[in-house]
Parts: C-alpha cells; sequence; structure tokens
C-alpha cells in the first residue's frame, strides 16, 4: 500500500534546507511514497521535487542574517492577518492529504517564529487518533548540528514538544561525525525516538557515479582542472568571492580559469560589482549551474562556505577544498561541522574573520592535489552519504 507523506519546509535565508529535503522528497518518492512537499519559503526555481506536489503556501523569510524580523513576499514583516490565513491554507491542505506520515523540517528544534501554525498542525495531526485512517506518523526532519542559543528553556520546550507529538527525529548525519548530543545536550531525553540517516548528498554527486575525466584509478583527473568559488545560494556570499577576486593574482594557479557561481539570492547590485571585478581580473562568472556535482568531480580546488549541502556534494566528489564558514551572528552549525572535517584531514578551513586575499591564495595552493589523500581519508571512515535513502527507509519501515 502506497504510503502519503505530507512534508512540511520552511526555509528563511539561503536555499539549503530546500535542497535537502528535496532530495529527501526524491528519495522517498524512489522508494515508492506519495509526497505532498509543502514550502513555506520563497519559491526556488527549477527545485527536483521527484514528482512529488508541490503546495507553495504564502511565502514568508528572514529580512536579514539576524532571522528575528520575518517579511512576507513583499518585505512586510508579517501581522495577525497574514498568520491567520497561512495556517488556514496549511491546515486546509494537511485535511485534503489525509497523509500517513507528517514529516516537518527543523520544528520544534528551530522555526520559533512558524508556531502559530505549526502547533495547530500537530494538534491536528494528533486528533486524527479516533478517526478513519488514524494519527499519521508524526516525524522531525533535522540536520546533524543545531545552532545553541545558550537557552535551557527553549530547550526544555523542544523536549516536551518531542515527547508530546513526535514519533521520531530523523537526523542526517553519522553519528562517527558528530552526534545530537554534541549540540543538543538533552536528546538523551528521546533517545528511543532518535534515528540517524546518514547525510543527504545530491544525485550525481558522488565520486564514480557520473563524473567526468576518470583515470585508471577511478579518480577524477584534476590536473588541468580549474579553481571553482561557490556559496551555495549566494545570500550572504560577497565578501567570499571578492577576497577569491583578488587571492587570484597571489596564487601560483593564477593561469588556470576561475569561475565563481554567484547562486541566485546574491543581491542584484552587490551581483553585479563582483561581475565587475571579477572579469576585471579574469574570472568567469555564473550564477546558477544545474551540473554544479560535475564541476565538483573536475576542479582542482573548491573554494566554498560550509553549508551542509555544499560540505556533503565535496566530500562524495572527493574535491580538495578549503571552506570559510559562515559565521555571522550566533551562526555555528557550518564552523563546527567544518572544523571536525579538518580534524579528520577532509578539507581545509579559514577563519571567516580573517579572510584575506594572500591566506586564501595560500590555502589553495596547499590544498591543489589532495584528492587522493581525501579518497584514502574517506575510504577508512567510511561516513554514510546516503540520507535521502536512509531517511525514506526509517521513515517507510515505522509506518508499517
Amino acid at each position: 500500500m502506497t504510503q502519503r507523506v505530507f512534508f512540511y519546509v520552511q526555509h528563511l535565508l539561503g536555499i539549503g534546507h530546500m535542497r535537502r529535503a528535496a532530495a529527501i522528497a526524491r528519495g522517498l518518492a524512489q522508494a515508492g511514497a506519495e509526497v505532498t512537499f509543502v514550502s513555506g519559503g520563497e519559491p526556488v526555481p527549477g527545485l527536483d521535487l521527484g514528482g512529488a506536489e508541490l503546495i507553495q503556501l504564502p511565502p514568508a523569510s528572514a529580512a536579514d542574517a539576524s532571522f528575528s524580523t520575518i517579511v512576507d513576499a513583499a518585505g512586510r514583516p508579517i501581522d495577525d492577518a497574514w498568520r491567520d490565513e497561512r495556517r488556514r491554507q496549511l491546515l486546509g491542505h494537511f485535511a485534503a492529504a489525509r497523509p500517513d506520515i507528517l514529516l516537518i523540517e527543523m520544528y520544534p528544534f528551530g522555526r520559533r517564529q512558524f508556531r502559530f501554525e505549526l502547533l495547530p498542525l500537530l494538534e491536528e495531526a494528533t486528533a486524527r487518533a479516533g478517526q478513519p485512517g488514524g494519527r499519521p506518523l508524526i516525524a522531525c526532519s533535522l540536520r546533524d548540528i543545531l545552532v545553541d542559543k545558550g537557552r535551557a528553556d527553549r530547550r526544555a520546550e523542544t523536549v516536551a514538544l518531542i515527547e508530546r507529538y513526535f514519533d521520531l527525529v530523523l537526523v542526517h548525519g553519522d553519528p562517527r561525525l558528530v552526534t545530537l548530543e554534541r549540540t543538543f545536550p538533552e536528546a538523551s531525553r528521546f533517545a528511543g525516538k532518535l534515528r540517524y540517516t546518514g547525510y543527504v548528498v545530491e544525485p550525481g554527486a558522488r565520486q564514480g557515479r557520473g563524473g567526468q575525466g576518470r583515470d585508471g584509478q577511478g579518480q577524477a583527473d584534476r590536473s588541468q582542472g580549474e579553481i571553482l568559488i561557490s556559496a551555495g545560494g549566494g545570500a550572504v556570499g560577497a565578501p567570499l568571492f571578492t577576497a577569491a577576486i583578488a587571492a587570484k593574482a597571489l596564487s601560483r594557479y593564477r593561469d588556470r580559469p576561475w569561475r565563481i557561481v554567484t547562486g541566485r539570492n546574491l543581491p542584484p547590485a552587490t551581483a553585479a560589482e563582483i561581475v565587475r571585478q571579477a572579469v576585471e581580473a579574469g574570472l568567469t562568472v555564473e550564477t546558477f549551474r544545474s551540473d554544479f556535482p560535475a564541476l565538483l568531480q573536475a576542479c582542482l580546488v573548491s573554494v566554498s562556505q560550509g553549508g551542509y549541502n555544499t560540505v556533503m556534494e565535496l566530500l562524495a566528489a572527493q574535491c580538495p577544498a578549503v571552506v570559510v564558514p559562515f559565521a555571522e551572528g550566533s551562526e555555528s552549525e557550518q564552523t563546527l561541522r567544518s572544523r571536525l572535517l579538518q580534524e579528520r584531514g577532509l578539507l581545509r578551513v579559514i577563519d571567516p574573520a580573517r579572510l584575506q586575499p594572500a591566506d586564501l591564495a595560500a590555502a589553495i595552493d596547499d590544498t591543489a592535489g589532495r584528492g587522493a589523500g581525501i579518497a584514502q581519508e574517506l575510504a577508512a571512515f567510511d561516513l554514510d552519504l546516503d540520507g535521502a535513502a536512509g531517511t525514506a527507509r526509517q521513515l517507510l519501515e515505522a509506518r508499517r
């Protein structure tokens, strides 16, 4: 019997959450589930949901990197009327879908600004216990590392919500690298509901699965590869792009092709200035590449921010990488994950507070040619990078 999954996702600034959720939706579809994908953020063009039904709620996003103000599609702070209408739409779609599984991304570990609709959604799902079809399995979809706000009361509230409503907490990671307890110490309180799915990686990202330029040992031939600079969706990528443009003249690989992929969320005025500087310095600039995993498999060095999706694609491609984590405000997730991987010799980290063109050029030069060493470290580590299939398996088996 086909399982119906209602998957709620709310991204606020970048598109990393949406890309990971889309990969999970594809994994569920491949496992035979029928997925309703409910997005509360700004639409992401070209997102491959693997045939899932997309429901777009009135979009909301963060006004800036502090995440303190939520705005609507017109850039206005959301108000009670907006909340009432969006809650009405969400509950209506849930009632129409009548799912077997309710999957909620991040909440209650994050997205507290959306309690106005998520608590009623959880209540509605729980109330179905006595109705035809019964109560759906309720699960949280969670990345491996959380941002600790230092609020014991918030953590206690999260535990209480997990105990009251949720059947599973699916952590998209591998406990051999980091456990949820590292950034959420109270995870032991719901250990019986905790499952690790493996890291979610985009299809086509893995070395040996559709990559280009293989040598006789199964490794990509990067000897003539380019320097590839990226920052995910690009919303906060300008400092990295500016440093990389200046670093080109300082690198011994200055005569190689250097390519910047800005992402679609780099503000237009900033993007225009980056293009101007890059063209003057001899770099190629593109907004988006649908074949980005293939670029990672062939480049000499990748320079990027440390978002979950990018880092996992780097590992899957066994790509020599320099990472400059996003760490504004209280953001610590990218820094911790990158540092843990650097300790295992899998990438090189530059502190964003100390990002200088000369240091970046030196890191690029030192990192080039490390593909074979990364492959050896990964083989020894055996990190689980099959998280989309793992998520689908955990969910569908738990519902049977």
